[in-house]
């Protein structure tokens, strides 16, 4: 190959004599939805050595992930970038920094194929210097699908090897407009980088064509693109939809010499155009206004003697030149009504049926909404508890004129609180309270049926921080998945205009696993705010309650549910660990009721006070200020636990089968708040031995608490109701207390001696 002189003269050898590398992976955006790791580890799982990755890392997640990465492999070179930088820039910092004779821009939310960064590097070696841009095919993946070809083969194909100038094969312009599916020479892009530095990347990707001089074509994909839910991102203003016009009239002003080129942007801007027309929900003025410039442009830039398409596509275009918009209008409309026809024969019977069924609620909705009254549930209408409780009782001392009204099954109802205004599900008032309610307040969500109304305000609180693969992060585990209808879920999130968050990792994850627009509340979680306004006379009237005789060390067991199993399988022998434990240790087992009845192993250790079933016990937050200490699993309690500061404990018999089937979202081995043991001989050798409140199981705790913990700190409650009920701006909220500086509640061995 003839390379190694251009290659010098364009970028010189690197320092100490090594040649550059052929190619520069340019890495660049925010961590979107928590993509960027996955894309990372790929790279970082490629063999080849001779290309390099440069990560221009917007903001403090993304360079966050980007230095671990870099870390381990030394072709990363990470470019931190303030947040919020736009997406031309970033490009730009990344372009800047990368040493490769060609740069391949993948934005963070992507991937590449395995094997792709080298078959790409193999390619552009062959390439002279006249060729500026490869063309590659794509992968595309969406929430619910996965590695989809493109359609770009065939175009891809009629090039095969040669080398061609874009006037020679238009179609080229009719790929996907992706700046990944284009390998660009360093050259050529520097050249250029002033006029392809734009945010907009389709205007990026059809401009990088019209001002190559010759195109190469690689059949074989070198780019995952990840689509984003649209309902995820920002909405942006509905004048934005002006730049469609401005965005083609720009490229066709590249075009106009060359009359091929011209055609196919000509008719690339009025398909865009018409389905931006029919596909946005645009306000009347905005969609009068862009139908004007865009018939404008089809009229100014139509390609003289350029035919229309025949039928329906044709008269679509015609209006647009004329810029019929009453026409077109009515166009649609009756468009629309032969489509909601058919649609109705199809489903006539069962429409007609939700209908009957659905008519009180349906009518309520036509009623004003109650600006001082608020729905609650929690855990599919379980009781008073959790996230919603603590908001509640907030509520009440804060905005005592917000009327709450909570959502009980019947099997629950007798256990409410006395005094607690309540509707029992598929009651005449519990379909009225949903309709008019100003608020609705969950820590799961609300039935499919629930409609979001404009001016109601849907919190989603929660009911734990994520360890477990949670939402969409679910569909790559069948275990986890079965019985799941995820377009419902989606459904119901976009329903949500606030979630609730206990620390930074909880709020990725949510974005990652719930993408839609909701606002993020990183206030912390009411729940927890218990754990740092109990006294010491609570600690002790809770221990008194569960029949804790002073002295002992009451320890919390509280597995999780396991999705791989069809039943409860008790992973301790709980007789044999009170034996090792001994007299002086009380076991406190929530989980499923098991070992019951009067020939139960366990009798007499129940009869001796050493083990009690707090299964049924509500709330487990009273548990928690209960207990010295906690043993759990993977379960989400280890999170709010560790908010007191006292030892936890993590047996993990089977992490490896938990983490494979159910999917996790870090290494809680690595990662613990805690000793971990892996048998029970090991758990019961950690309190034989003080290895449960050592001071390596502290450390362990502290970084633990700081990562998880971020944001509780006894307020949670207080923010949460002053910006959702009160309406009071982020920056007028209380402050959230450092971790350091917070002072939970005392421990049972603290409250016995105050």
């Amino acid at each position: 190959m003839v390379r190694s002189k251009a290659k010098e003269t364009e970028n010189g050898p690197e320092p100490g004599g090594r040649r550059a590398p052929e190619l520069s992976v340019v890495v660049h955006g925010p961590n979107t939805q928590g993509r960027l790791g996955e894309l990372l580890d790929s790279l970082e799982a490629e063999p080849f050595a001779g290309v390099e990755v440069v990560v221009a890392a917007v903001g403090d997640w993304a360079r966050q992930e980007a230095e671990e990465h870099a870390a381990r492999d030394g072709r990363m070179v990470v470019v931190p970038l303030p947040e919020g930088t736009g997406d031309g820039a970033a490009r730009t910092a990344g372009a800047a920094r990368a040493t490769g004779r060609w740069l391949h821009f993948v934005h963070a939310k992507d991937g590449v194929p395995a094997g792709a960064p080298r078959t790409v590097a193999d390619r552009v070696a062959e390439l002279p210097d006249t060729v500026d841009v490869l063309l590659t095919d794509h992968v595309r993946s969406a929430w619910n699908t996965a590695g989809t070809l493109s359609n770009d083969g065939r175009v891809l194909a009629r090039a095969g090897r040669r080398t061609v100038a874009p006037a020679e094969l238009p179609s080229l312009l009719r790929t996907i407009p992706l700046l990944g599916n284009r390998v660009v020479r360093a050259g050529f892009w520097r050249a250029h980088e002033e006029r392809l530095r734009a945010d907009d990347e389709r205007y990026a990707a059809l401009a990088v064509l019209l001002l190559a001089g010759r195109v190469a074509c690689l059949g074989q994909p070198a780019l995952h693109d990840r689509r984003l839910r649209p309902e995820s991102m920002p909405p942006g203003e509905p004048e934005e939809r002006y730049a469609v016009v401005d965005r083609y009239e720009d490229l066709l002003r590249l075009a106009a010499d060359r009359p091929a080129l011209h055609g196919t942007l000509y008719d690339l801007m009025v398909r865009d155009c018409l389905r931006t027309f029919a596909r946005s929900a645009l306000p009347e003025p905005v969609a009068r206004e862009f139908f004007r410039r865009a018939a404008r442009a089809a009229a100014a830039w139509r390609p003289a003697g350029r035919d229309r398409p025949a039928g329906f596509e044709g008269v679509r275009r015609a209006l647009l030149e004329r810029d019929a918009y009453a026409e077109y209008r009515a166009l649609q409309t009756a468009n629309r009504t032969r489509r909601a026809v058919r649609s109705a024969v199809r489903s006539g019977g069962r429409r007609v049926e939700a209908a009957v069924r659905d008519h009180r609620y349906r009518r309520a909705l036509t009623a004003p909404v109650d600006p001082h009254l608020a729905v609650f549930s929690a855990y599919w209408d379980r009781g008073v508890a959790c996230n919603p409780a603590a908001v509640a009782a907030k509520l009440a001392e804060l905005a005592p004129h917000v009327h709450p009204v909570w959502v009980v099954s019947a099997r629950n109802a007798p256990l409410v609180p006395p005094g607690t205004d309540h509707v029992v599900p598929g009651s005449r008032r519990h379909r009225e309270v949903l309709a008019r309610a100003k608020y609705l307040v969950n820590n799961v969500n609300f039935p499919n049926a629930v409609v979001k109304r404009p001016d109601a305000v849907h919190l989603q609180t929660h009911h734990g921080t994520p360890l477990k693969r949670m939402g969409l992060d679910q569909l790559q585990y069948p275990a986890a998945a079965q019985g799941l209808d995820f377009p419902s879920l989606l459904a119901r999130i976009d329903r949500w205009d606030y979630s609730v968050s206990a620390n930074t990792h909880s709020t990725r994850m949510w974005q990652r696993a719930y993408p839609a627009r909701y606002v993020s509340l990183d206030h912390g979680y009411p729940r927890n705010d218990v754990y740092y306004s109990a006294t010491a006379d609570d600690v002790l009237a809770v221990r008194a309650r569960l029949g804790i005789e002073p002295g002992r060390t009451a320890v919390l067991y509280a597995p999780t549910h396991r999705d791989y199993e069809a039943g409860w399988t008790p992973r301790l022998d709980l007789v044999s660990l009170a034996e090792r434990l001994g007299e002086d240790t009380v076991l406190l087992v929530r989980g499923h009721y098991f070992y019951g009845g009067a020939t139960s192993p366990l009798a007499h250790l129940r009869r001796s006070g050493r083990v009690v079933d707090v299964s049924s016990y509500d709330p487990v937050e009273e548990l928690c200020l209960a207990a010295d200490a906690l043993v759990t699993d993977y379960s989400s309690i280890m999170f709010d636990y560790a908010n007191l500061d006292r030892p936890i404990v993590v047996y993990a018999d089977d992490w490896e089968t938990y983490a494979t089937t159910r999917g996790v979202y870090f290494d809680l081995l690595a990662e613990p708040p805690g000793q971990v043991a892996r048998t029970q001989d090991e758990l019961a050798d950690v309190f034989a031995s003080g290895a449960w409140r050592d001071e390596a199981a502290a450390k362990l705790r502290a970084a633990f608490r700081r990562r998880f913990c971020e944001f509780d700190d006894g307020r949670a409650a207080e923010r949460v109701v002053r910006r959702v009920f009160l309406g009071e701006p982020e920056e007028a909220l209380p402050p959230v207390v450092p971790v350091d500086e917070r002072t939970p509640a005392p421990s049972p061995e603290e409250a016995a001696t105050r």
